[in-house]
């Protein structure tokens, strides 16, 4: 498509859950974009409903009244916004690109609904009327950081409840068709881009979910990461987006900073960092000049060590076999060695200074099931003098 050199683009609507996202992706396309301001107000307003409008390529309605004790009410208002909209365009003589956010819930028997269906058919005959391009976009759920809960989703109402120590009411177990924030941004953005035109545009939803499962996930969250500090295994892109929108509605301003447990002895600190499930955690010690760590082996642990302050011996030696490899390692070049299976291994501070080591291991310690078997890596008729003072960690 070729723009002007600037494309300017409105959003009504603009301080809702989908006009803040919406700005903020725009805002990243560019100098080409400039997204023009549209308060509320201006729909009080007539002149400066006027002014917007015709500073704008493109206009995108999206306020609307969602929710509200009188169901009549919500159709009254959604159809007298856009009635309010058309008439600004034609006393401007405006014929910006126009996109019309509407909802699945055309399909349902309610006042929402309705009042989408009309406004949608109003403004596809302002647009033929007026050889404008329309775009009537049917959306499916949306979901994402920052909705408002009881009002937007469930989604956002089940994320501010589990960060509330709030249990949600499952009145009806629905199957959801739902997109996340972003890959809406992206698609309204292809739109305008490529100037696509339709008085009926589907967008296409990226989940299939019912309400019990997004129940059941967003309470594992609250589980693993607000009771344990264990980032859940997120096995698809549905449960990272679902993730992401539920950290944004944990009280950041009370919640952190969460102290570590830090344990110590007389050969330095040992510190659990992080804990992923299905993807182990990492660690990190400080050691004591001299001082040895480790002389164990696994079984089926996957282990990595990585020095990344201080100089480093890190031996392994295969169980049944007397042959010991060595790495010396500086934190100077930060490097890391990977310990196989059924290799018997330890790391030795060597330097003069504190040695600082992370280690990243494939699951969590469990006291009942370890995995971990002591057996010093020099065997004693091979022992040298100079790192006989290690002790098992």
């Amino acid at each position: 498509m070729s723009h002007k050199q600037q494309l300017k683009i409105g959003i009504t609507g603009q301080q809702g859950f989908i006009g803040y996202h919406l700005t903020n992706y725009l805002g990243l396309q560019g100098e080409g974009v400039q997204v023009i301001p549209c308060l509320d107000d201006y729909f009080s307003e007539t002149g400066r409903l006027q002014e917007f409008v015709k500073q704008c390529d493109v206009i995108i309605h999206l306020a609307a009244l969602n929710r509200h004790a009188n169901a009549q009410t919500i159709y009254e208002v959604n159809v007298e916004l856009v009635d309010k909209l058309i008439d600004a365009l034609e006393e401007t003589k405006s014929t910006p690109h126009l996109l019309f956010a509407s909802s699945t819930q055309e399909d349902r028997d309610n006042e929402f609904g309705r009042s989408k269906q009309e406004g949608r058919k109003r403004l596809a005959d302002w647009a033929q009327r007026n050889k404008a391009l329309f775009t009537g976009l049917i959306i499916p759920n949306v979901y994402g950081p920052f909705g408002k809960p009881f009002y937007n989703s469930v989604v956002s109402t089940f994320c501010y409840q589990a960060c509330h120590n709030q249990s949600p009411v499952i009145q009806v177990d629905a199957k959801l068709n739902l997109i996340y924030i972003n890959e809406l941004a992206a698609i309204i953005w292809a739109i305008i881009d490529k100037q696509k035109g339709a008085v009926e545009f589907r967008i296409p939803h990226s989940a299939e979910k019912t309400v019990s499962e997004i129940d059941a996930l967003i309470k594992s969250f609250r589980a693993q990461y607000l009771e344990q500090g264990i980032i859940p295994l997120l096995s698809s892109g549905f449960e990272q987006n679902l993730f992401n929108s539920f950290m944004c509605y944990n009280d950041i301003d009370s919640f952190y900073p969460v102290l570590y447990k830090i344990n110590e002895d007389s050969r330095g600190r040992f510190v659990e960092l992080l804990k992923t499930a299905g993807k182990g955690q990492v660690s990190f010690s400080t050691t004591q000049p001299g001082i040895t760590r480790g002389n164990h082996f696994h079984t089926r642990k996957i282990e990595r060590f990585s020095v990344i302050k201080g100089k480093a011996l890190i031996r392994l030696r295969r169980v049944g076999t007397q042959e010991v490899i060595t790495y010396e390692l500086d934190g100077a070049s930060a490097a890391y060695v990977d310990i196989p299976v059924w290799y018997t291994h330890n790391i030795i501070n060597i330097g003069d200074d504190e040695l600082y080591t992370v280690f990243w291991i494939n699951e969590f310690f469990n006291s009942e099931d370890p995995d971990t078997y002591y057996e010093e890596v020099q065997l004693p008729q091979y022992e040298d003098a100079k790192y006989m003072n290690g002790s098992p960690n």
